[in-house]
């Protein structure tokens, strides 16, 4: 009984978690209330405050939720491969997850640069480890002879981070008949011309 009881706590936080992640990137964080997240999601109100504390925590939980399962996709892509094999892979995970959680990475992408709101610290946290995981395959990258060595890390790390994200979401918004693959490669392309200059 008490599988098949969290079992349906945790199809209701991830019907919440949907429901959020697509009116905020909708309508923004502020417009959207939490009567508007039960609604979306089939639940009354009460639900969501019995999942969560407030409309806030169920952002934050949702950033852990999509940046965690972001980090966790690139450190499974990388694993084995040698440098150049490993961006390539990070590039198409990255376009991947953005193709599946395309609301989620618009909601990430206009909450990113924002400065004033509660969760900053963990999204900057959050992004830091995703990053990480870029940064170990371009150090790998520079320690082999595959990338200048004199090569920033941290702001070639982000770099690739931040363009994958803002060129997917081009990609998924005003070219969506493009195949994946002519996403990847142009991707690559500018990554291996900043890498040889």
């Amino acid at each position: 009984m008490t599988d098949g009881r969290t079992r349906r706590r945790e199809d209701t936080r991830q019907r919440l978690f949907v429901a959020a992640v697509e009116l905020i990137a909708e309508q923004g964080f502020s417009a959207t209330t939490v009567d508007d997240i039960a609604t979306r999601a089939g639940v009354a109100k009460g639900t969501v405050y019995y999942n969560f504390e407030s409309k806030t925590v169920l952002f934050e939980e949702l950033l852990r939720h999509g940046i965690g399962l972001l980090t966790a996709e690139f450190r499974a892509a990388v694993a084995g491969l040698p440098p150049r094999e490993a961006l390539a892979a990070l590039v198409r995970a990255e376009l991947d997850y953005i193709r599946r959680y395309r609301a989620f990475a618009q909601l990430l992408l206009s909450e990113m640069w924002r400065t004033n709101r509660e969760w900053q610290q963990t999204l900057r946290l959050l992004r830091g480890e995703a990053i990480e995981v870029i940064a170990e395959t371009v150090r790998a990258g520079v320690a082999s002879g595959d990338l200048p060595a004199d090569l920033d890390v941290r702001t070639a790390s982000s770099a690739l981070f931040g363009v994958g994200l803002v060129v997917a979401v081009d990609w998924l918004v005003f070219q969506p008949d493009r195949p994946i693959e002519d996403v990847q490669e142009a991707l690559l392309g500018i990554v291996r011309r900043v890498a040889q200059t």
